[in-house]
């Protein structure tokens, strides 16, 4: 291979998959067929155990996770190390947690691979906004309580504020959508709070969703910061804001337990949208 070339290596292709939330029963066909013909699989921290148990028994995995401040291996280098393996002919699967189109840093890679010949594929994956969401009961657009959805990045680069157009993003007619928004939450609900999203919009924060380690919790935008550190809740989370969270309580289809406002049965009727009373009282 000539790198940096462009020319394309038709005997080496990497395909790029996405892993879904974590259950493994959001798996497509398709991911689990790339599974099982794998000879490499570079995964993530967020592809679940579960998940893992489908790679065919002689494939060889390659964790190279990252989580905030901390990468078990630089983008850089896991672009290389793909496109080393790809040359070597091996028949490569880059897996990845949720759709790797949607904040996986998939098209990074794609981009990286086609500048040095190699061919790529790209199975798409449940992301998590939807595939948490719904496991939840909680609907991203509803007739007369949200009629879009944005999905949002939660993080910013170390060191670096969020910035992002908190004017258009305070929105009634709009679910919100964060995705690793957990270090952040404090200055997300500051933020959106003052330019003009009203206090008590329900808002929940999911950890490690459609996981059997789940854990989920409702309340108010003004008290979602504080109740994720009563409850310890870790990450990854999955943070969902708008008045679609109020229907979680009527569409709870799975029967899970929230923490915080919704264990305690504080859902008060308003215009058949839930809402949450202020934790303790």
């Amino acid at each position: 291979m000539n790198k940096g070339s462009g020319q394309v290596n038709n005997t080496a292709t990497v395909h790029i998959v996405g892993a879904g939330p974590g259950d493994p029963e959001l798996l497509t066909l398709k991911a689990i067929k790339a599974l099982n013909q794998a000879d490499v699989v570079v995964y993530d921290r967020l592809v679940s155990p579960e998940i893992l148990d489908l790679i065919g028994p002689g494939a060889t995995r390659i964790f190279v996770g990252k989580a905030a401040s901390n990468h078990h291996l630089p983008q850089e280098d896991i672009n290389d190390l793909l496109v080393r393996l790809a040359s070597n002919n091996h028949t490569v699967v880059r897996l990845k947690g949720g759709d790797p189109f949607i904040f996986g840093r998939g098209s990074e890679e794609a981009e990286y691979l086609t500048r040095h010949g190699i061919s790529f594929t790209v199975v798409p994956g449940v992301t998590a906004a939807s595939g948490i969401s719904a496991a939840l009961g909680i609907p991203l657009t509803h007739r007369g309580l949200a009629t879009g959805v944005r999905f949002v990045t939660g993080h910013a680069q170390a060191g670096q504020p969020l910035d992002m157009d908190w004017k258009s993003l305070a929105d009634e007619q709009t679910t919100l959508v964060f995705y690793m928004g957990l270090s952040n939450l404090p200055e997300i609900s500051k933020r959106l709070m003052a330019e003009g999203l009203p206090e008590n919009t329900p808002a929940a924060a999911i950890a490690k969703g459609t996981t059997r380690d789940q854990r989920q919790c409702i309340g108010t935008l003004a008290e979602l910061p504080d109740l994720v550190i009563e409850l310890e809740i870790p990450s990854p989370v999955l943070l969902v804001i708008g008045r679609v969270v109020g229907l979680a309580d009527v569409l709870n289809w799975q029967g899970v337990v929230y923490e915080g406002a919704a264990s305690n049965g504080e859902f008060e009727s308003e215009e058949n949208v839930a809402v949450f009373s202020t934790i303790g009282g």
